[in-house]
This record gives C-alpha cells, sequence and structure tokens, in this order.
C-alpha cells in the first residue's frame, strides 16, 4: 500500500471541504489552500485545484514547472470552462451534440442572430461567472434586456434554448482515459419547483436515475475531447464535468466545467470508496485505466444554507447555531463561514447518506433541521426530479390501466346478458344511455346515466384541507360522461366515505357538489355518507356519484354518420381533471405544494387541486348547431384510450402532437419523467385537451366559432381499425 501523501487542495468552499474529506478517509495528510503557494508547501505530493478561477490561473502550469503532481488541467485546457465560445466551437468540430449558437463581442450583432434564429435563447456570458451568468429570458423584451446587459461586461454566448431535466457526468481523466463517477443532479434555481434565479447551486443528489448508461455518456460527450486534446499532444489531466440535457431528442452538452460540480461533489465523493487521492495520482501518471473505481451502493443527497439576498446581494455576519454538531448519517460540509457566522453566499452543504435517495434525502433535511441562521434559504424539494424519473408508466405509479381494461373484458359479458333492447348504451361507454320511450309519451325520451369517483385526487384534497373542489369534481366528471352522448343532466347522487364523520369535511364536499349541481341546472337529490373506520386510514376519505340526464333518441351521440375525414377539435382542459393522480402524487412527493414553478400562474397546490371542467356551458351553442358527431371526454386513459370509445371501427384517429400549448403543469410533469414515453404519458394524462369534438371537415369552422373560446384542430379520422395514433 502506498504511504500517505501530503495533499494540498486548493481552495476552501463547500466542494473543497468535499475533497479534503474524502482524502483524509484514507490517512492522507490534507492542507487546506486559498492559492497554491511552491514555497509554502515544500514536499507536496499532490495538488488538487477545486475552484475553476485558480485552474484558469494556471495553477497547473506552475505545479508543471516545479514537478509536482497536479491533478486538474493547464491554463490552455480550462479554456473549456473559461470561455463558452471556445467551447462551443470545439464540440461542433468533434460532432458532440450540442444547442445551435452564436459568440460575439457586440450585442447588436447577437441581435440580429437571435431574430435570424427565430426560437427562444438562453445568453450566457463568455466567460467565468461563478455558475450566475446565465440568463433564460421568458419573453422577447427580456430576451433583449439580457443580451444589452452581459454584452456590457464582455464577450456573450447565444444558444438555442433546449428543455428537460439536467444532469451532472463527471468523469477522471488521464490525459488518455475518462471514466465517470455517479452521475449527479444539480439544483441550480434559488427557488423551489426550479423557479426563481440562477444560483451557484442548491443542492444534489446521486445516483440520479436518468435512464441513461454512465459510460455511453462518458463516450459521446468527454471521451472524443479527451483524445482530440492527445492527439494535439496537450493531454487533458482532471475532472472533466460535461452539464448534460435530457432533452426528447437526446442527452445534449450545455457546458463543460474542468473540476469537481459544487454541490456535485458533496454528494458524489460521500459515495466514493475508493482513495480519492490514489486515483487523481492515478491520472496524474497516466495509470487510471488499470486503477479501480469503487462506489458505494446506495445514495446521497445534498441540501445547500445559503445566505439571506443570495445570489444577488447575501447578507453577511449572521450568527451559525448547530453548525458543529455531529450526524450519524450526515456530514456538514462548511463553505460561506468561519465556522461561527456568514461569511458568503453558499454558507454550508449538508450531505446525507442512505440505502436510497429517500433515506439519503431525510437524513440530510434531519441535519439540516439542526442548524440556524437568520434569514437561511433551504430548498425543500432536493432530489424532486428523482421521482418522476423512476416512472415508466401509470402502474408503476400504482395503478394498472391495462388491468382495469381486462377487468372490463371479464365482467362485460356477464354485464350485457341483463341488457334488453332498451339499454342503448353499456359498459365501456361514458355513460349508460336507458330509452324512456316506454314510461314516458316524448318523441323518444333516453336516460344517460353516469357512475364515477374522484380517485386518488382526494388523497391531496385530504393532505391540504381543501375539500370544496373535490365535490365539483365529481359532478362535472359525471356531467361530461353524459353529455358526451348528448344528454343534459336532471339528477345526481353522491356517496362520501371516510374513517370518521367530519361534519365540516362533509358539509364542504356536499356544498362544492351543490354549486356545480347549479350552474348545470341538475338536482342535488341527496346520497349517502358512510363511517367506515379500519377501511380507511384517520383522515382518508372518498367520494362517489351518479348522474342521470335525459336525451332524445335523434340527438344522441355520437352519430352514425362518423367517418373517415372527420376534424378533431380539441377543447382544453384547466389541469388534471380527476385522472393521474396516483403519478402526479408521486412525481410531485418531494416538491413543496405551496411552491409555484416557472410558468404556473398559482402554486403547484392551487394546480393539482383546480376542480374538474364543466363543458356543458362551453359546447352548447355547438352542440345547437347539430353539426356536432360526436363527443369524447378525456379521463382516464387519456387521448388514446378514450378517442376510440366513440370512434367506428373503420376509422383510426390521427392525433397531431405540438397541434395546441401544453400547459405547464404537464410540461413539468414531461421534464420529470425522463424515462416515461410520450404514448405513455398521453393516456395518463389529459395533456391539456378535456374533451374532443368531431365533426365534418366543412362544418368545422363553424363549430369552433361556436365555442367561446380558443380551441385547436387536433387532428383528424382516417381509415383503419378503431384506433387512436399519436403523430410527433
Amino acid at each position: 500500500m502506498r504511504p500517505a501523501m501530503r495533499v494540498v487542495v486548493v481552495g476552501t468552499g463547500g466542494r473543497e471541504a468535499a475533497i479534503r474529506a474524502a482524502c483524509a478517509r484514507h490517512g492522507h495528510d490534507v492542507i487546506a489552500a486559498a492559492a497554491f503557494d511552491a514555497d509554502a508547501h515544500a514536499g507536496v505530493d499532490l495538488v488538487i485545484v477545486g475552484p475553476e478561477s485558480a485552474l484558469v490561473e494556471g495553477v497547473a502550469d506552475r505545479c508543471a514547472e516545479l514537478g509536482i503532481a497536479c491533478f486538474g488541467p493547464s491554463a490552455a485546457l480550462a479554456r473549456l470552462e473559461g470561455s463558452k465560445g471556445f467551447t462551443r466551437a470545439l464540440t461542433a468540430e468533434l460532432g458532440i451534440p450540442s444547442p445551435r449558437f452564436v459568440r460575439t463581442n457586440d450585442h447588436d450583432d447577437a441581435i440580429a442572430w437571435w431574430h435570424a434564429f427565430g426560437g427562444q435563447v438562453v445568453v450566457k456570458l463568455d466567460g467565468l461567472a461563478a455558475g450566475k451568468g446565465v440568463v433564460v429570458p421568458d419573453s422577447p423584451a427580456a430576451t433583449l434586456a439580457a443580451i444589452r446587459s452581459l454584452a456590457q461586461h464582455g464577450p456573450i454566448v447565444l444558444e438555442e434554448l433546449l428543455t428537460g431535466a439536467e444532469c451532472s457526468l463527471i468523469a477522471m481523466c488521464d490525459g488518455t482515459t475518462a471514466r465517470p463517477l455517479p452521475i449527479a443532479q444539480d439544483h441550480k434555481r434559488i427557488g423551489e419547483g426550479d423557479s426563481g434565479v440562477n444560483t451557484g447551486g442548491m443542492g444534489a443528489y446521486a445516483p440520479a436515475p436518468i435512464g441513461y448508461d454512465p459510460d455511453e455518456l462518458t463516450a459521446i460527450f468527454i471521451q472524443p475531447v479527451i483524445d482530440h486534446l492527445a492527439a494535439l499532444g496537450t493531454p487533458y489531466i482532471g475532472v472533466l464535468y460535461a452539464g448534460l440535457m435530457l432533452t426528447p431528442d437526446g442527452p445534449r452538452l450545455l457546458e463543460f466545467n474542468c473540476r469537481f460540480g459544487d454541490p456535485e461533489a458533496q454528494a458524489i465523493l460521500e459515495l466514493l470508496e475508493s482513495d480519492l487521492a490514489e486515483l487523481a495520482l492515478a491520472c496524474c501518471e497516466g495509470r487510471l485505466a488499470s486503477t479501480s473505481i469503487v462506489v458505494a451502493p446506495g445514495a446521497a443527497c445534498t441540501v445547500v444554507a445559503a445566505a439571506a439576498g443570495y445570489p444577488d446581494a447575501p447578507v453577511l455576519g449572521a450568527t451559525i447555531t448547530g453548525l458543529h454538531r455531529e450526524h450519524a448519517d450526515a456530514v456538514v460540509f462548511p463553505a460561506g463561514t468561519d465556522g461561527t457566522v456568514v461569511t458568503g453566499g453558499r454558507v454550508l452543504a449538508v450531505t446525507g447518506r442512505g440505502a436510497d435517495l429517500a433515506a439519503a434525502r431525510a437524513a440530510a433535511y434531519s441535519a439540516m433541521g439542526t442548524i440556524s441562521f437568520e434569514g437561511m434559504q433551504v430548498r425543500r424539494d432536493i432530489g424532486w426530479r428523482a421521482a418522476g424519473s423512476l416512472v415508466t408508466s401509470y402502474a408503476a405509479a400504482g395503478v394498472d390501466i391495462d388491468e382495469g381494461a381486462r377487468a372490463v373484458q371479464g365482467m362485460k359479458a356477464a354485464v350485457e346478458r341483463t341488457h334488453g333492447p332498451a339499454v342503448l348504451a353499456g359498459l365501456g361507454s361514458f355513460g349508460g344511455a336507458f330509452s324512456g320511450a316506454a314510461i314516458k309519451a316524448l318523441d323518444d325520451p333516453v336516460l344517460v346515466a353516469s357512475t364515477d369517483g374522484v380517485g386518488t385526487k382526494v388523497e391531496l384534497a385530504a393532505r391540504l384541507g381543501r375539500y370544496r373542489g373535490v365535490g365539483a369534481d365529481i359532478v362535472n366528471h359525471c356531467i361530461n360522461d353524459v353529455l358526451v352522448q348528448g344528454a343534459r343532466p336532471l339528477f345526481f347522487l353522491d356517496y362520501i366515505a371516510s374513517s370518521h364523520i367530519e361534519a365540516s369535511m362533509v358539509a364542504e364536499v356536499v356544498t362544492g357538489m351543490a354549486e356545480a349541481c347549479a350552474v348545470s341546472g341538475c338536482a342535488l337529490l341527496g346520497g349517502e355518507t358512510a363511517e367506515m373506520p379500519g377501511v380507511y386510514t384517520d383522515g382518508a376519505f372518498d367520494i362517489a356519484g351518479t348522474l342521470v340526464g335525459v336525451v332524445d333518441r335523434a340527438d344522441l351521440l355520437p352519430t352514425p354518420n362518423v367517418a373517415a375525414g372527420d376534424v378533431l377539435i380539441g377543447v382544453a382542459s384547466n389541469g388534471p381533471h380527476t385522472n393521474g393522480y396516483s403519478l402526479l402524487r408521486r412525481v410531485f412527493e418531494w416538491l413543496p405544494m405551496d411552491a409555484t414553478p416557472p410558468g404556473f400562474d398559482c402554486t403547484l397546490g392551487d394546480a393539482l387541486l383546480r376542480p374538474h371542467r364543466n363543458y356543458l356551458p362551453v359546447l352548447e351553442p355547438a352542440l345547437s348547431t347539430g353539426r356536432v358527431k360526436a363527443l369524447a371526454h378525456i379521463t382516464g386513459g387519456g387521448l388514446p384510450e378514450n378517442l376510440p370509445r366513440v370512434l367506428p371501427g373503420a376509422c383510426d384517429a390521427m392525433v397531431q402532437l405540438g397541434s395546441w400549448p401544453v400547459p405547464p403543469l404537464f410540461e413539468l410533469v414531461r421534464s420529470a419523467c425522463t424515462a416515461m414515453d410520450h404514448h405513455e404519458l398521453y393516456r395518463t394524462l389529459n395533456m391539456g385537451i378535456g374533451m374532443v369534438v368531431i365533426c365534418a371537415e366543412v362544418d368545422a369552422d363553424t363549430i369552433q366559432a361556436s365555442i367561446p373560446e380558443r380551441t385547436w384542430r387536433i387532428g383528424s379520422l382516417a381509415a383503419g381499425t378503431g384506433i387512436v395514433h399519436l403523430l410527433p
């Protein structure tokens, strides 16, 4: 075994504290240095450079002159981080997947390129900015302001705005070989739900379940750079960190960094069982390929505590309590503190370890809960995207759509044996249809009935103590289910079950039902309230209901002339309505309900509890034209499984994705569920379309004009076998 080394770690932030800890636990003599001074560090065996600024200033070059092993690239190679324009030019030459870009010294040139590009862009300072020289404008005016502002500080780079989850691919490099450490995911923005301005990083976790193999990503994004620099005779030694965006078209390079990330290092290095100093020396000596890298099982989660006013104007001087306590499953890394008071923007980080991310996260937040200082900023949602990234289907969230379909098929024959000639639509339709001709001397009235429930949305309502909306949910869902057969509601009956009757809760739910009924002229006749201790857990409840409507047989939908060539008109949803909540609750398990993610006009809790739309007032004018052939209520199963319920067997629905704007809530889910393909997503959630109107192409303009809100032509019918095609 190699004897202990004297290791100088350049830098004094949280990242450097993690590097020192990783070296010290293998018995090395570790020295912390704000800067490398050869005279002050005689007899040093290894230098590990933490901050990018020290690399750009040439610490590795000075060590080379002195014959000291240095884990970090030369100043010339540190341009990979020091100049974004240099990196973009290199990646273009090497064919590394990256956004379109321009580098310029002139803001007028930048504005001209942006106008010619015609899309949203990210505006970046070309040089180093401690993670904060990046602006993601949300409007043309903001784009112009960002270009003009950043251009005052030097050259800028404009890049195509990419969408998707970000991850950090960090590799050890010895000039020839690159080998990745566990993939991490950073949380750059100051606010929960990834809102607010960019920071140096408010937390990270590893390994991030992104669905891509780290070795394959290294081969695509890092090894080509190592090979290129080796061929030029300038071998790259140190960490090369690729910041990646996981776009719908695959991973794309956002940036290169030439050092460990902060706070990624605090998470990744806590999982590293190998001797970091030995690995760094192996890189300096060109023998990384023969050196093992051992990573502990489980996960690590790092949470950052920032000063009041960070990142714009950190307030310094606050006294810190609890900083020096020891924790069994967490470690505290000081950064902007002298051990007593706040001296910098990011004050400290806490890293928890656990058998899985949930345990690591709990350990980190538990330890962070023992530390305090005035104005302390801590995001409560670190790691929230991991829950969604593990979901590959609705079944993985606890709801199996396929099993539900099998159950329907299993009962279909038995149910249909009870049907007589008066039953016009039954199992599998949105609502049961029963002719009333025998009981009332009208032209030919048909009774249409719907029974449904609110589903797991009630858990969220119970958790937040907001009940009125779910009362409206069940009524409006049932109104829409009979409306798709052309029926108007007559009366509604409700059913509420809970662990214990709580009068105020029941009153709120029923008030919500009564208000929804009144909007549509429907009588709330009554219902059942059941107290079921032992069946429901404390505080849990469930809601179901039955609605009966009526329509003349001549006006029943769908009409028999639905045919190829007909147009699909999408009418907006106002949220998830009452479907997909097993997935949504899992995806947002670690995101606080009072957070307001980017693009939202309300908190996440408000968006998720928005009551199901009632489409009767919206579609009444269209139905009165007599030109509507069919309606499809987009509920559980989404577009792929609800449209076929009104299609003739000889027609397929061709749905053009991108023909309507997907609301921010669904875009947030899409960005979190990186392993969930688009078909599964569109059959789990309505994705912004709550009702589809089918009409002849010649009538489409009339139908759209009659609907008093914006609608979209989202596709058409074609000859087929009764299935839905989601076209990119």
